[in-house]
């Protein structure tokens, strides 16, 4: 079976490096924000061209606590796309505020830009953009909507560390950028872990204070955060990884060229990429009919395949609440219905990548025998 991500393969090329630097942690005896995640939050940082990066427990407390920086709570309403993760309208939740949802680009699957301004009202605090798959929004037009409208820009970078609109880094193009280190991202460690990037030295405070539990000093706390520290060991592996993170990057770029060759010609909509933007293909996604059909084809002979996401968030029974239904988002529903990720990671081989095109080709084209 061709994986989806082979995680082994990275650790076996960096075992050494990996496993030197856990021992070096657990027998320096400092567990809990020592020198590790400080030395990623500078390496972060300037990676992204911001001037602070604060170290949480995951991508999702990246997005709650930038909120919470934000002042965003009850009654406010913050603008995002319903073709993501749940974690984004999770953390919009848990702030107490109330996300309105925009339809999808139905090239980049990213936020349609054209539409946001219609969805502001006098309770909209914020544009909570997706870099999904790993490539950047069209940031230029939401950042001048966010100023005409004295609007907050979070950005959920989850799945775009490394991506970059217009050669400025994904996380620096609004005022909060959050990153997950979720063993299958691009930087991924070995458990859950996050990080917040900004320039504006208030809300870095804020999140740091936040993330210990409401307390810039120990024992003394100014109002309920949470305990949100991103762990130690976790950061010494990140340690280890970070410096190969633009190679494999580009690595992954190389693949998403190589699918678009063996897939050209065969009339399979291979993944949109915007001009301005530079895309780190944390997933290659592509459209297919009967997708269900094809991924029991795929799997039949050999390919791993994943579905980035089945059910787009205004459908989602979590959000009844919000009153949408089928036929609101036709765009984020119809791509739900029709994507298909294939295995992209910088180890796979150019022999497994035809493997992999030639059964989506011969999936696509017969249907499966009974």
């Amino acid at each position: 079976m061709i994986p989806m991500l082979d995680l082994q393969a990275q650790y076996w090329a960096l075992a050494d490096e990996l496993n030197a630097a856990v021992q070096r942690t657990m027998a320096a005896g400092q567990y809990i924000l020592g020198p590790e995640v400080k030395k990623l939050e500078a390496d972060i940082a300037r990676y992204c061209g911001t001037r602070f990066a604060v170290g949480v427990n995951s991508g999702t407390d990246a997005l709650y606590l930038a909120l919470r920086a934000l002042e965003i709570g009850p009654g406010d309403e913050v603008i995002t796309t319903p073709f993501t993760f749940i974690a984004t309208t999770e953390a919009i939740g848990a702030v107490g505020a109330t996300p309105v949802f925009v339809d999808i680009d139905p090239h980049t699957f990213n936020l349609d830009v054209a539409q946001v301004e219609a969805k502001i009202t006098p309770q909209t605090r914020a544009l909570l953009p997706v870099h999904l798959y790993g490539q950047t929004c069209e940031m230029d037009s939401l950042v001048a909507i966010a100023r005409r409208h004295g609007l907050r820009i979070v950005e959920d970078c989850a799945q775009a560390i490394g991506a970059s609109w217009r050669g400025q880094a994904a996380g620096a193009l609004g005022d909060i950028g959050c990153f997950s280190f979720f063993p299958s991202k691009n930087l991924g460690c070995y458990g859950d872990g996050g990080m917040a990037v900004t320039s504006d030295p208030v809300l870095a405070e804020r999140i740091e204070i936040l993330r210990r539990h409401g307390g810039k000093k120990k024992y003394h706390h100014t109002e309920l955060g949470v305990n949100s520290r991103l762990d130690e060991l976790q950061a010494a592996i990140l340690n280890v990884k970070f410096p190969h993170l633009d190679a494999w990057n580009a690595a992954r770029r190389e693949r998403a060229r190589t699918y678009n060759q063996l897939l050209a010609g065969s009339g399979i909509a291979c993944p949109g990429e915007l001009a301005d933007s530079e895309c780190v293909y944390h997933q290659y996604t592509v459209r297919v009919p009967d997708r269900e059909r094809v991924q029991a084809e795929l799997k039949a002979a050999g390919v791993a395949s994943m579905v980035y996401y089945p059910i787009p968030l205004h459908l989602q029974e979590v959000h009844r609440n919000l009153g949408y239904g089928a036929g609101d988002f036709p765009v984020a529903e119809q791509a739900a219905r029709e994507v298909l990720s294939l295995p992209i990671y910088p180890e796979i081989s150019f022999d497994e990548q035809s493997l992999v095109a030639q059964a989506l080709i011969a999936a696509v084209r017969q249907p499966l025998a009974v």
